[in-house]
């Protein structure tokens, strides 16, 4: 029951756009691994280098905990730490949130899905100073 409840709750924040905000809070709860690992696995496949053609820009995934929270750099073409990595599973959907402070980026944010068909994480690009969002891709390096 509990696992239905959070997966309604997810479902409703995507759908309201208010996901990134919510999903760094999200943990399952104590003693539900069951729940986590099968949700790790679809996860893996984020792991490893993504690069952005049209500009370079790299995101390095080395790991993926438990709760989704990723373990996870940004070249630009220097490293940068994300203030905020957080990957989730909704069904078969796979979405990562990724929020830039340090190197100017004042809180600038990614919002990606996993395509599959693809393996391309596709998605937006919110840059914060410019007050300007963009489509993008990255492809797997």
């Amino acid at each position: 029951m509990r696992n239905g409840m959070l997966a309604a709750i997810l479902g409703a924040a995507i759908l309201s756009g208010a996901w990134p905000a919510c999903a760094q809070g999200v943990k399952p709860a104590p003693g539900d691994s069951s729940a986590a690992s099968t949700a790790n696995v679809g996860l893996n496949v984020l792991k490893g280098n993504w690069v952005r053609p049209d500009g370079g820009y790299t995101i390095a995934i080395k790991s993926i905990g438990s709760d989704g929270q990723l373990e996870a750099m940004y070249f630009n073409p220097n490293p940068l730490p994300f203030s905020r990595a957080q990957a989730v599973q909704e069904g078969t959907a796979l979405r990562v949130a990724l929020e830039l402070r340090a190197g100017g980026y004042g809180g600038s944010t990614y919002e990606l899905t996993y395509d599959p068909a693809s393996d391309r994480l596709k998605g937006s690009y919110y840059q914060a100073v410019a007050k300007q969002r963009y489509e993008i891709y990255f492809v797997r390096k």
